[in-house]
């Protein structure tokens, strides 16, 4: 991992765009055989993946990673119910002795955010698979390095960006109609998500036993423990270390790397990203992002329950979000497709899945490395416009802010002790 942020940028063009055919590994070759899984992380979202990988039958979970014990135990009683007493999947709290498991095959990573790049650039050079949750990064410099190791080391990389494939189809047909032209030629597009990120402010509280606090915090800044960053039970909720810049992105990252994934990807510009980007003076609304062909993305959250996505065209406006689909006019959304329409090629039954059959067949997954990575930027970039309040110039081809030190100190963070990119 000690990779230079100009080494790296001469690359990481060149690596975003490759063949759709992942060539390094044999499970081609294999279609029979058991898939060896093992967690980084079972909380909240990654205890709903343990579920559905205990009952997929080409599938075998062997190792689970997570930094709080009462999470740890509860994960491996699950695996022991599934396989029996005799089940053989071993329990750490380091997610290094999973990635060193050679029984390992793939990964499902479900840690808090700032804690997403590292494993995954680890997993990618031992040359294991992973689906690791979204959004992929905190930075920009680790999106990088990520999607770097990943097509380096030709591995299955799926971000959790369901949307692409479940939730009734919606956000499916929505890009259909978008590339089809239903509402003409699209100049703007409102993503309806929370606030950005905020520093974090949370006080002490005394860490019980059995939570490994340093272990979780990483490559994030020291501080104490405190329960709402790392809940200390089986929690049903989602923590909310995602409100605060140390760990996440704040509402803005964590819904806007499903909603301004949609966006990109109906107007096909997936492996790009804006040249402008416009905060509002105050508030955490109204940011703009503008590309080069200017088109506008703007981040407004409003009370129309369509607010999610929405597509201005010169011929109407469609409306997205995951209760469903319209248009107007409606014949936009209403119509159906013909033979000669663009159609997004079929994916299989779910999100998680299609990651197993793209592991075996070695094709790129629906929510490929590059789409999160890019994604993931889209959303830093609107967090950084927040924090800074004022207007900034991206060049998408080098990311960076040309001759701008103050932003450009934004793109990377100097982890802590040995959890470092470089």
């Amino acid at each position: 991992m000690k990779v230079s942020r100009r080494s790296f940028l001469k690359t990481a063009s060149a690596t975003a765009i490759l063949p759709n055919i992942i060539t390094s590994h044999t499970w081609a070759n294999k279609p029979s055989e058991t898939i060896n899984i093992g967690f980084i992380g079972v909380g909240k979202q990654s205890s709903g993946h343990l579920n559905f990988f205990l009952g997929q039958k080409d599938c075998r979970v062997v190792s689970v990673a997570e930094v709080a014990k009462v999470r740890l135990d509860d994960a491996i009683n699950r695996v022991a119910k599934k396989y029996g007493a005799n089940h053989d999947c071993k329990a750490t709290v380091d997610f290094r002795n999973t990635l060193s498991d050679k029984r390992v095959d793939a990964v499902v990573i479900g840690t808090p955010d700032h804690w997403h790049a590292i494993p995954s650039i680890m997993a990618a050079e031992a040359k294991k698979d992973v689906y690791c949750e979204k959004p992929l990064t905190v930075t920009i410099r680790a999106a990088l390095e990520t999607l770097k190791a990943a097509r380096k080391n030709e591995i299955v990389y799926q971000v959790g960006s369901q949307q692409r494939t479940e939730f009734g189809g919606h956000f499916r047909k929505a890009v259909e109609c978008i590339r089809n032209g239903r509402i003409g030629k699209v100049t703007k597009i409102k993503i309806g998500v929370g606030a950005p990120g905020i520093p974090c402010d949370l006080p002490t509280e005394k860490k019980p036993e059995g939570i490994d606090w340093d272990m979780w915090l990483g490559p994030a800044p020291m501080r104490e423990f405190n329960s709402i960053l790392c809940p200390t039970n089986i929690h049903g909720h989602f923590p909310q270390w995602r409100r605060y810049r140390e760990y996440a992105g704040g509402k803005l990252s964590d819904m806007g790397a499903h909603h301004y994934d949609i966006a990109k990807w109906a107007m096909d510009i997936d492996e790009t990203g804006p040249v402008k980007i416009i905060p509002p003076k105050t508030g955490i609304n109204g940011l703009k992002m503008i590309y080069a062909d200017g088109l506008e993305i703007i981040h407004q959250s409003t009370k129309d329950p369509f607010n999610d996505v929405i597509f201005y065209g010169d011929e109407g406006t469609l409306y997205v979000d995951r209760r469903g689909i319209t248009a107007n006019p409606k014949s936009a959304a209403s119509s159906p497709f013909n033979s000669k329409d663009w159609r997004l090629p079929h994916i299989g039954p779910s999100h998680r899945r299609n990651w197993i059959d793209c592991i075996r067949s070695r094709k790129r997954p629906v929510a490929d490395v590059s789409f999160g990575a890019h994604t993931s930027i889209l959303c830093s970039l609107a967090n950084h416009g927040y924090q800074l309040r004022r207007e900034m110039n991206w060049d998408p081809q080098k990311y960076e802010f040309p001759g701008d030190k103050e932003a450009n100190a934004l793109i990377d963070r100097p982890g802590r002790g040995q959890w470092k990119l470089a």
